[in-house]
Order: structure tokens, then C-alpha cells, then sequence
């Protein structure tokens, strides 16, 4: 069953209603904003060498001379034969990091599978950036809380994705801000543009009209070159 149809005079009145209300959003976004960026910081006190494209590198190297850094922790476990799929429309969704290195920032990748992986994947994808670096054999994933370990078996352990920003300062590194699950699928755009769209995400946890198209969330998503068609 499809919304109420209406007038254009009628429609445009509901529309400038809508938008007000969007726009409240947005100044209360740039609210959070402001309080993120004031948010107390924390010292990264040890040393990491990760392996990168151009062999090893350390976490002031992954800010490439710039002020500000942003990791997006690629779900990517060193036994898998593939990246994570929600990880991977995330990056589908990367735009070119030009425009955040005028602003003095860097982003990479990193993950804990094998270069020869990442690199096989990023092949397969046709990613051409952001630089991805395993943290294969180190503790930067345990210590971000990207690796989480089973306080019943410490062998047993799962990914988890996120987003972790560091702000170099004088020789010293800090990390400003850490979140994951639904805390960062802002950075996937695709979900925001479906977001515009009269069905949305077509997923049975979103209010829609009755009769929408629906299904299990996580289940219908699959990596660029897996849809059928």
C-alpha cells in the first residue's frame, strides 16, 4: 500500500516539514560534533610495526606526515579467505583521501590478515585507496578493541569492526575517539542513500508503511561482485 497521494501544494507543505525536522537533526549532529571534538584524549604509549605496501611501518608513519589519522579496522581475520562484507561496502563507499589530506588528515585500512591477503582482496575489489596495513603478529587490534578475545579460551577470538582517530601532537600520538556497530555506518554512504529512498533499507527492524518490502537485516548485503546480475 503506497503513502497518501496529494496535491503538490500538499505535498510541498509535508516536505517543508520533513526538512525542518532534518535540519533540527543536523544542528543537533553538529552538537554532537562539537562535544566529540572536545572529548579528553589518551596517550598511545606503545610501539606497533605494522607490514604496509612498502614494507614495515609504525603508527606515526601511518599518518604520513599529516596532524590527524583515521583507522577504519577492517573486519579481516588472518585465517579468512575473504574481507568482511559490511567492512567491504564501507570502503566501496571511500572517496578519494585528497580531500581529507587538505585538512591535514590521513586514513588507512588495517586488519589483521596477511599483506599478500589484503593485497589479493584490494586486487579483487579494484580499491585503489585508502593504504592497507596488517597488524598481523602485533596488538594494535587487542589494544583498539578491534580483536576481541573469549575471556573463557584466550585462543579463541572474533573482529570487530570500527573506526579509531589519533592526533600527533609534538611527537606524541592520541587517540581522540573509538566507535563501531552502527556508530560508524555513517561511513558508508550506500545505507545513507537508501536512507533517501520511499523503502529505505528494506530491512523488518525500520518503521515503514505496511506492505513495504522487507527482509532479515545483514542477510540480503553481499560484496560488489556477488550479486546476481
Amino acid at each position: 500500500m503506497l503513502p497518501e497521494i496529494v496535491s503538490m501544494k500538499e505535498w510541498l507543505c509535508a516536505l517543508e516539514q520533513q526538512v525542518d525536522r532534518e535540519k533540527a537533526f543536523t544542528r543537533a549532529r553538529d552538537d554532537l560534533n562539537a562535544q566529540r571534538r572536545r572529548l579528553p584524549m589518551v596517550k598511545i604509549d606503545r610501539e606497533y610495526t605494522f607490514t604496509g605496501p612498502s614494507g614495515p611501518a609504525s603508527l606515526l608513519d601511518l599518518f604520513d606526515g599529516r596532524r590527524q589519522l583515521v583507522v577504519y579496522h577492517f573486519m579481516f581475520a588472518p585465517e579468512w579467505q575473504a574481507g568482511c562484507d559490511g567492512c567491504s561496502w564501507v570502503v566501496d563507499a571511500m572517496t578519494h583521501p585528497a580531500h581529507l589530506n587538505a585538512r591535514d588528515t590521513s586514513i588507512v585500512l588495517v586488519s589483521r590478515a596477511p599483506l599478500d591477503k589484503l593485497q589479493k582482496y584490494r586486487e579483487r575489489m579494484g580499491w585503489r585507496y585508502p593504504t592497507w596495513y596488517s597488524s598481523q603478529g602485533i596488538d594494535f587490534n587487542r589494544d583498539m578493541g578491534a580483536t576481541l578475545v573469549d575471556p573463557n579460551d584466550p585462543n579463541k577470538t572474533s573482529e570487530r569492526h570500527g573506526v579509531s582517530v589519533f592526533l600527533r601532537d609534538e611527537g606524541n600520538i592520541y587517540r581522540t575517539y573509538f566507535n563501531g556497530a552502527r556508530g560508524v555506518e555513517h561511513l558508508g554512504s550506500l545505507w545513507t542513500y537508501l536512507d533517501l529512498t520511499p523503502y529505505g533499507r528494506q530491512e523488518f527492524w525500520e518503521d515503514s508503511p505496511p506492505g513495504w518490502p522487507q527482509t532479515e537485516p545483514y542477510t540480503w548485503n553481499r560484496r560488489h561482485d556477488e550479486y546476481a546480475g
